[in-house]
């Protein structure tokens, strides 16, 4: 008789039991998935209804349907309500989304292009480039590309700063995680002190002090026109970077190996230079330069998920954006009325996080080369 019949498992019964067990990073990508959307949901519904105006999460969702057309509910709330939650809050609440899904996604993609646990768009210099290209524009009212001139800035200034950051880090074919923070740090404090003399020299105050609140980070002020390019410019990336996940995947084995393997390392590192810049433009041109989310996330979903970039990015993307989402809440309401700056949160969230990762990787002795 044999195994097969009397019931034991042959090895090939083994390895499919163990591919598709409970506890195999596909499964608990999936898991995974499914609680950040159901957390995303409930993360949507307390930003629509926590505030100065309280709405009961019934009624939102009340609101919220009401506004998209459906009538199974009875409008039993005030004009002002429905006006806070359509007009105010949720253009803010999709925008954190927007943001906080897009950064994760690029820190996610930073990390394995450059092969460095602590790639960021806030520590390499990116969000410095990308926000003295879209001040530029406000002080000296440069408008060549209509509407989106700000974003087209923005974008040119990210690519700038990525470009000059890797040239600087690189020596000798290789990058270390030391090298490219120190020139990350140094890029982005040349880019922030000419962004400062910008500020100081120009002659309108009013319009200077409320740059300078940008500078830091923040959702106000964002309405439903404005919406539509950073939520392009995010799916357009993440679509673009799911379909290259397998060679993201490549490159964290080693340039050499993935040369092996078919991959144009150098022409596909300056083409997702190139994307990775464009949504980093696009994202600060709308909410400000907000650190440290592009750093904690990837972090945080390889634990649950693994290194595979096809469960990373959209695990990442979704953590991103309930991330942020909390952040605004918190900035809207631990210092009422007064409104604190989100990416002041972030930065006392990420700070102590990449300071931990520092030491983790310095006692791994992985401080050894990149890129």
């Amino acid at each position: 008789m044999t195994r097969a019949a009397t019931g034991t498992p042959t090895g090939r019964t083994v390895q499919r039991r163990k591919a598709t067990g409970p506890g195999t990073p596909g499964t608990r990508s999936a898991v995974m998935l499914l609680l950040l959307t159901a957390l995303l949901v409930l993360s949507a519904t307390a930003g629509l209804a926590i505030g100065s105006v309280h709405v009961p999460p019934g009624q939102v969702w009340g609101i919220v349907t009401h506004a998209l057309g459906a009538d199974w509910q009875q409008p039993d709330w005030s004009r002002a309500r429905d006006t806070i939650v359509v007009d105010v809050r949720a253009p803010r609440v999709l925008l954190g989304a927007v943001t906080g899904a897009g950064l994760a996604v690029i820190g996610t993609a930073l990390q394995a292009l450059v092969r460095n646990p602590l790639a960021e768009p806030y520590l390499l210099g990116v969000s410095s480039g990308a926000s003295l290209g879209a001040v530029s524009v406000i002080v000296f009212g440069a408008s060549l590309f209509g509407p989106v001139s700000l974003s087209v800035a923005a974008f040119l200034g990210a690519l700038g700063a990525l470009l000059l950051v890797y040239a600087t880090a690189r020596t000798g074919g290789r990058i270390t995680s030391s090298r490219l923070v120190l020139s990350g740090v140094a890029v982005a404090a040349v880019l922030t002190a000419v962004l400062d003399l910008l500020l100081l020299t120009t002659g309108r105050g009013n319009e200077a002090r409320a740059v300078l609140a940008w500078t830091l980070g923040g959702l106000g002020g964002v309405s439903w026109g404005t919406l539509w390019l950073p939520s392009t410019a995010l799916v357009f990336g993440l679509g673009v970077l799911m379909a290259q996940a397998r060679n993201l995947n490549l490159l964290l084995a080693g340039e050499e190996a993935a040369t092996t393997m078919g991959l144009d390392v150098a022409r596909f590192r300056a083409r997702l230079f190139v994307l990775l810049s464009l949504v980093t433009g696009v994202l600060v041109a709308a909410a400000g330069p907000i650190g440290f989310v592009g750093l904690m996330m990837p972090h945080i979903v390889r634990l649950f998920v693994g290194g595979d970039h096809r469960r990373v990015l959209p695990t990442a993307a979704l953590g991103g954006a309930v991330f942020l989402i909390w952040a605004d809440i918190a900035a809207r309401t631990v210092a009422a009325p007064m409104e604190i700056p989100v990416g002041v949160l972030t930065a006392l969230c990420g700070g102590p996080f990449f300071l931990w990762l520092m030491r983790r990787d310095a006692r791994r002795g992985t401080d050894r080369g990149g890129a």
